[in-house]
């Protein structure tokens, strides 16, 4: 007869359990140890950049030609494969891409068209026929702790103005082409814009792609059409409404827009009653209005209210600046520029 004593079983199966418990932590450790390599990726930093050519020549005539092409290499990435998004910054020169233009690419180069590179062009501020300069480098970021950047390129170019209009004749104005407001697109790209102000009850309208009726858009199951029986378009209310038109898609848009106006002791109305202006739709944002002024100050200001409002001297605009004297009676052509923050009087 076999005697086990009760101590020696305890232990023996507790060294059991522990023998277990150890090979298991084993298999978890050599787990984690092939886990661990088949998660490590390599991604080479962002190549460098060259490009075509330093000077680029932009025209409206060559418009859809490219611009420039801009080569790098595609990132290099050993172990495991992971997305790397890279992507083209271009920046005005000296701006240290504090607020850059980003495109994101999917081959090894960057070609865009003239007509692209004149809009970030004026988009940035530059001046239509002033010659300009940008920077330009690649972004490669594989993970936002591991984002590298390549060498920076300096480009020159001088833009274009290469505006071209639609216009929109409607009940606000008699229902006449020849006299309608117009829709703007500074890149003639097919989509248009501009600020109309529509009296109460005049809000319908057409867009006419001449100053005639010989084709005029209508809205139709909520889209742009030139069929017969599209309807009028229509402003939700009244006052300046923003008008958005797209050729290359036949959608648009009508949102309420901000009004500018004067209001001051040189103004036939006084302090606190306002003078509405015009939105010029030549792309350059200005306002203007012709009225009789008086000997006196005036300020310009949003929404009639001094909320925001601007002043100045010697035709520079002041934000809540001071108020801007005239010295002498007479009528006025007055301009507003908001981009360039200028003001101009000239008597008529």
């Amino acid at each position: 007869m076999l005697v086990i004593n009760p101590k020696k079983e305890i232990k023996m199966k507790s060294n059991i359990i522990k023998y277990i418990s150890f090979v298991l932590v084993a298999i978890g450790l050599w787990s984690c140890k092939k886990d661990g390599k088949d998660l490590v990726a390599n991604v080479s930093p962002a190549g460098t950049l060259t490009a075509s050519s330093s000077t680029l020549n932009l025209s409206l005539a060559t418009a859809t030609s490219t611009a420039v092409t801009i080569t790098f290499p595609a990132p290099v990435i050993t172990g495991v494969i992971i997305p790397v998004t890279t992507t083209i910054q271009i920046d005005r020169k000296g701006k240290d891409f504090s607020n850059p233009t980003e495109v994101v690419v999917t081959s090894s180069s960057y070609a865009p068209k003239v007509s692209e590179i004149n809009a970030i062009l004026l988009g940035f501020g530059f001046k239509a026929e002033v010659p300009a300069e940008i920077e330009v480098r690649l972004k490669s970021a594989p993970a936002p702790n591991a984002i590298t950047y390549s060498n920076v390129l300096t480009l020159k170019a001088t833009p274009y103005f290469a505006a071209t209009w639609i216009y929109a004749p409607g009940a606000y104005q008699g229902w006449a082409p020849a006299t309608a407001d117009s829709l703007v697109s500074p890149d003639s790209d097919g989509k248009y814009s501009g600020i109309i102000s529509f009296p109460a009850g005049q809000f319908e309208f057409k867009i006419t792609p001449k100053k005639s009726w010989d084709l005029s858009y209508g809205v139709l199951a909520g889209a742009l059409s030139t069929d017969g029986s599209a309807g009028n378009l229509a402003a939700p209310k009244a006052g300046p409404q923003l008008i958005n038109v797209d050729l290359n898609t036949k959608t648009f848009s009508i949102v309420e827009a901000d009004l500018w106006s004067m209001t001051g002791s040189a103004t036939p109305l006084g302090w606190g009653s306002d003078i509405d202006m015009k939105f010029i739709n030549d792309g350059k944002n200005t306002w203007k209005v012709t009225v009789s002024l008086l000997a006196g100050e005036l300020k310009f200001r949003k929404n009639h209210d001094y909320g925001s409002n601007y002043g100045g001297t010697g035709g520079n605009l002041v934000f809540n600046g001071g108020n801007i004297p005239v010295s002498e009676a007479g009528n006025y052509t007055v301009t507003f520029d908001i981009p360039n923050l200028k003001y101009t009087l000239v008597k008529n």
